[in-house]
């Protein structure tokens, strides 16, 4: 990990996502297994691999990725916006490209606590009139 060159520093809901980068043959391991893996869904698969895609960098770029918290949604959008933090740090000029995307702004949206007197955080509990 230490030749590593580029570093982006993604999140999401309660996911947080490290992801270093260097120049090399299109390696992905994330906590250490391949992102096949980690993530079996070809969808999730995907939706990682656009930043580096829309840039045309899949094959010539090795990443390595530690993520940790939330789910599986979480941590691989956590995993997208760290990879188009790390791509910022390798080119600057690629910002419009991922800001068109909308990969490098932060999703701020967490889940709203529950209140008292409620179920969860807006539903109430049943009215019954009689």
């Amino acid at each position: 990990m230490n030749n590593y060159l580029y570093y982006g520093t993604g999140r999401r809901k309660t996911s947080t996502a490290r992801v270093f980068m260097k120049s090399g043959n299109g390696n992905f391991i994330v906590n250490n297994n391949k992102l096949k893996k980690y993530f079996p869904n070809k969808n999730t698969q995907l939706m990682i691999y656009k930043p580096l895609n829309l840039v045309k960098l899949d094959n010539i770029m090795d990443l390595y990725i530690t993520v940790k918290g939330g789910g599986i949604t979480g941590q691989s959008e956590a995993i997208r916006h760290g990879i188009s933090r790390a791509i910022l740090n390798y080119n600057k000029d690629l910002r419009n490209i991922l800001k068109k995307e909308g990969f490098i702004s932060r999703d701020s949206r967490k889940v709203e606590r529950k209140k008292p007197g409620f179920k969860k955080s807006r539903r109430k509990p049943q009215f019954s009139k009689r």
